[in-house]
């Protein structure tokens, strides 16, 4: 599965969304400046997000868009299922022999899971650095 500009585009304005949860509206010329980004390609790529009830968009002068769900409540998965599609590994996997057919089950089962338990406040809590705050653990 290879995820297109699409979907890394579209997460990024969900996570920039989900940076300035409660703080207003968020215009899309900001956050492309800011990703040096197409302000034109993020128009289009936030309809399907608003279509899907993740984004709702504010007019006026100091419009633009937040986020319909809080960042907790929606997923990763959310937002490439909405941008890309279904997420499918390899077309066609019913005409595999079964040992393949189960190992492009287990692809599209992981990919699957780390999509949908990454949610935008995880993804928003995320340093420059790319490092989250350190879990603890206790012996």
């Amino acid at each position: 599965m290879k995820i297109s500009t699409k979907g890394r585009y579209g997460l990024t304005i969900m996570i920039a969304l989900a940076k300035n949860n409660g703080n207003g509206p968020m215009s899309l010329k900001s956050i492309a400046k800011e990703h040096q980004l197409s302000e034109h390609y993020l128009e289009q790529l936030v309809a399907p997000l608003r279509n899907a009830a993740l984004v709702k968009s504010v007019r006026g002068a100091y419009g633009g868009y937040i986020l319909a769900k809080e960042p907790d409540e929606i997923t990763a998965g959310d937002v490439i299922r909405i941008l890309e599609g279904p997420i499918t590994p390899v077309e066609g996997i019913e005409d595999e022999e079964p040992a393949k057919q189960e190992l492009w089950i287990r692809i599209r089962d992981a990919v699957k899971n780390v999509l949908d338990t990454t949610t935008l406040e995880d993804l928003s809590n995320y340093d420059e650095k790319g490092t989250q705050d350190p879990y603890m653990f206790y012996i």
